[in-house]
């Protein structure tokens, strides 16, 4: 254990789905749990840090403080909002990170939350939208199941129709979350009911079917945070070996959307960072708002060339029993995707992995596992490596 190493200590995790509970209470309940099983007193926590997108989801607009409703020792403790579009999970947890780094905390709890199954399909997909470039008249028009059926679209003419490839992501990924008791789709699916365009599997914006597409969901998930010091005498522990986040330009008519240049870049510098490779991963989380989106980071991870994606789950690499699954926890296409608690979510679930407390998702000895969660159109990308530490 180095000096500066920082440790995740504890997880908690609502489920995610369509829950009668208040946003605040969501954030509370996730936070009560997570404290807990870091077996820490709240009055030893420093800092708080919340990711929430909201974008007029709710009228609280001004929910950092609500973290404090969890215990009464966190009265006074400073508490951030963090939003960053659909990666505003990772936002706040590099947040925490870089608190720790500072000096300024010693332990950080992290609550990341989204309410927004009370709304209507129509307004959930307006506000969602605000996250994409809004001085293009073209762009503006687009909602993100268009802007991504437009990736899928050029993924098609440069190396073939990815219809198929993604309908097996759908397909993995529901198989996955049949293991997740946390997950908000618990139900099976078939390949063939994945590919196929039907009255229950309708096109939603060309090639996009309905089961290409991830959920409007409500749920918090949260993890507490520690410095080397602070976490030796920790239950349980995963280290943080590497946590990079870049920033790409927002319009999409300024860069080469399928070649997903920032999750790429943000990956190879996290392996860098941790002096691994792909090879090396037991399990990733990653941010499949839509299949061809999975597809993509496959790519970006190194687990196949450009334009070869479809190679990772062809040959069984990214299945649950392949050499590197990729989100075992069923993903934001079958977990769910409360935008501000997405990119807590898969630390959360990735430490439960690398302490032995994932149940039925359990990968057996499982020793590192990479996090890429991303915000719009591969504009905010954040990849974390995680390690186990057994020690």
């Amino acid at each position: 254990m180095s000096k500066n190493d920082i440790y995740i200590i504890g997880s908690g995790h609502t489920p995610f789905g369509r829950l009668s509970q208040t946003l605040e209470e969501l954030i509370v309940a996730a936070a009560r749990e997570a404290v807990a099983e870091a077996q820490v007193n709240p009055g030893e926590i420093d800092a708080l840090c919340l990711g929430h997108f909201n974008s007029g989801l709710v009228p609280d607009g001004f929910a950092s403080s609500l973290i404090l409703q969890a215990f009464p020792e966190l009265r006074f403790k400073p508490a951030t909002r963090y939003e960053n579009a659909c990666a505003s999970g990772a936002a706040a947890l590099h947040g925490g990170l870089n608190l720790i780094r500072s000096g300024s905390a010693r332990r950080v709890l992290v609550v990341g939350v989204e309410k927004m199954t009370h709304r209507a399909t129509e307004e959930v997909t307006s506000a969602l939208a605000g996250a994409g470039y809004q001085n293009d008249e073209a762009e503006a028009r687009l909602s993100f199941p268009q802007v991504f059926a437009l990736a899928a679209e050029l993924y098609g003419a440069r190396y073939g129709d990815p219809s198929d490839v993604m309908a097996r992501i759908a397909f993995k990924n529901h198989a996955n979350a049949m293991r997740n008791p946390l997950a908000q789709m618990r139900k099976p699916v078939t390949f063939e009911f994945c590919r196929e365009v039907s009255e229950k599997n309708p096109l939603i914006a060309p090639p996009l079917r309905l089961t290409d597409c991830s959920l409007v969901s409500d749920g918090a998930a949260a993890v507490v945070l520690s410095s080397a010091d602070a976490a030796a005498s920790a239950r349980q522990r995963a280290r943080v070996a590497a946590a990079v986040h870049c920033s790409d330009f927002l319009p999409m008519s300024g860069r080469d959307f399928v070649a997903f240049e920032g999750p790429e870049r943000a990956i190879a510098e996290a392996y860098r960072t941790a002096a691994i490779g792909p090879d090396e991963l037991d399990f990733a989380e990653v941010h499949d708002c839509f299949t061809i989106a999975e597809l993509l980071i496959y790519e970006a991870m190194g687990l196949a060339p450009k334009g070869r994606g479809a190679r990772a789950i062809e040959d069984g690499t990214v299945m649950a029993e392949g050499k590197t699954p990729v989100n075992l926890s069923g993903g934001l296409k079958a977990k769910g995707h409360p935008v501000g608690a997405t990119g807590v979510s898969m630390h959360a679930l990735s430490f439960r992995q690398l302490t032995g407390q994932a149940g039925d998702m359990q990968r057996a000895g499982a020793e590192w596992g990479l996090i890429f969660n991303m915000g719009g159109a591969a504009v905010a990308n954040y990849a974390t490596l995680l390690q186990a530490d057994r020690a």
